[in-house]
C-alpha cells in the first residue's frame, strides 16, 4: 500500500506537469485561434449582456431547441461557448492546485486498477497497459468532440497529446512504484 501512495503522488505529479506544459505556459496558443483585441472585447461585451443573466454554463449557439433554432444551426456559423460569469485570475492557484488533486486522485485510480489486474505482470506489461487504456479514452473522449459535435479539430488534438502524454507520464510512474513481481517475491509480499 505504501507503494501505491507513494506512486500516486508522483505519478499525479508528472501527470499535472506535463499538462503544465501545455496549457500553463505560452506552448497553449497552439491550441487557440486568437480574435484580435477589438474583436474580443466585442465579444465579452456581448457574452456578458447576452449570457450574463442566465449565468456561467455550456451555451450550444444558436440553441437547436426549436426549428427555428435548428435551421439556424444548418446554416452556421455555430458555436460551443463555455461561459463563466465571473473574472478568473491567470495563473490561477487555485486551479492549479486543485489540479494537482485530481491528477493524484486519477493515478491512485488506476494504480488500484493495475495493482488488482495486473499484480504480477511486469513494468512493460502495466506500462502498456495503461498507455492503451489511457489511448482508448482520450481518443473517444478528446477527438470524439470534433466527430460527434463538429468541434474544431486543432483545439481537440492538442488537447487529445497533452492527455494521452500526461497519462504516458503517469503511467511509467505508477506501472514502476507497484511492486515488481521479482522483489516481491524476495521479500514476500507487501
Amino acid at each position: 500500500m505504501p507503494r501505491l501512495l507513494i506512486g500516486s503522488v508522483l505519478g499525479g505529479l508528472a501527470m499535472w506537469l506535463v499538462g503544465f506544459v501545455f496549457w500553463g505556459t505560452p506552448l497553449s496558443l497552439l491550441a487557440y485561434k486568437q480574435a484580435g483585441a477589438g474583436d474580443s472585447a466585442a465579444l465579452q461585451a456581448a457574452l456578458a449582456q447576452h449570457l450574463g443573466p442566465t449565468g456561467t454554463g455550456a451555451y450550444w449557439i444558436p440553441s437547436p431547441g426549436s426549428a427555428a433554432g435548428t435551421e439556424l444551426v444548418g446554416r452556421g456559423p455555430n458555436a460551443l461557448v463555455q461561459f463563466v460569469n465571473s473574472g478568473i485570475a491567470l495563473p490561477d492557484t487555485g486551479a492549479l492546485i486543485g489540479g494537482l488533486i485530481l491528477a493524484i486522485l486519477c493515478v491512485l485510480v488506476a494504480g488500484i486498477a493495475l495493482r488488482s489486474c495486473a499484480a504480477r505482470a511486469s513494468f512493460a506489461d502495466r506500462f502498456k497497459l495503461v498507455l492503451l487504456f489511457a489511448a482508448a479514452i482520450t481518443l473517444y473522449t478528446d477527438l470524439g468532440q470534433p466527430v460527434f459535435n463538429h468541434m474544431p479539430w486543432g483545439y481537440f488534438t492538442y488537447l487529445w497529446v497533452s492527455d494521452l502524454l500526461s497519462w504516458a507520464a503517469a503511467g511509467a510512474v505508477i506501472a514502476w512504484f507497484l511492486p515488481h513481481p521479482r522483489s516481491e517475491a524476495q521479500s514476500g509480499g507487501e
